[in-house]
């Protein structure tokens, strides 16, 4: 076999017994790394290390892992001021999220003969939001529904990466300020934590 060093070290071509005699004098595990390989390669290592920090690095793989969510709000094309606002909130926190939000308007009897109604809403929505997203998908005619896509400027991976930020700043903040109330710095902790937690898709709302 090949064997390889503790250090990464080429020890050379060295036959099993030779192999073994120096992983039991190093007090290391001897560990084929290439069995395909001719001759197979074999390197001197602690095994149990080397599974904790694959495990680790895997984690963190599975952390940093993007994943492209389709969020959905519905509408009414005479939607209440204040419900407008309260939906447009939820598509801001999903495009800041990096994740794509369907918009649906919803007609209802002689709503449909008025589609306009529902054009100019979705218009003005994306317009409000031109910061956070662009239309991914111009607004069409579904049956009695018009869609609209609109997609988050940043990426999915990025919006992760600030959240997490956000949640260091935030724990940081609360252990320098120890005068802050104890109700305060939990709802700052556990909004960071939600922050950072890649929530499952919710539920349609409708207005």
């Amino acid at each position: 076999m090949r064997l390889v060093g503790p250090s990464g070290e080429q020890v050379g071509i060295v036959p099993l017994a030779k192999a073994l005699e120096l992983a039991q004098e190093y007090d290391l595990d001897l560990v084929e790394v290439a069995a395909n390989a001719r001759p197979p390669v074999c390197k001197l290592m602690d095994y149990g290390k080397f599974k904790y920090e694959s495990a680790m690095k895997a984690r963190e793989a599975r952390k940093n892992q993007a994943h492209t969510v389709i969020k959905e709000m519905k509408l009414r094309p005479k939607i209440d001021p204040h419900d407008y606002d309260t939906k447009k909130g939820h598509v801001v926190r999903f495009l800041k999220q990096g994740d794509k939000v369907k918009i649906t308007i919803m007609f209802r009897g002689r709503e449909q003969s008025r589609p306009e109604l529902g054009y100019r809403l979705l218009q003005r929505l994306a317009e409000d939001v031109a910061d956070l997203g662009f239309v991914e998908s111009n607004p069409k005619q579904d049956g009695r529904n018009m869609i609209m896509v609109l997609g988050p400027h940043k990426k999915k991976t990025e919006a992760m990466a600030e959240a997490r930020q956000a949640q260091e700043a935030r724990k940081a903040d609360a252990k320098a300020n120890p005068g802050k109330s104890q109700n305060a710095a939990e709802a700052d902790l556990a909004e960071a934590d939600v922050a950072e937690a890649e929530a499952p898709a919710e539920a349609p709302a409708e207005a």
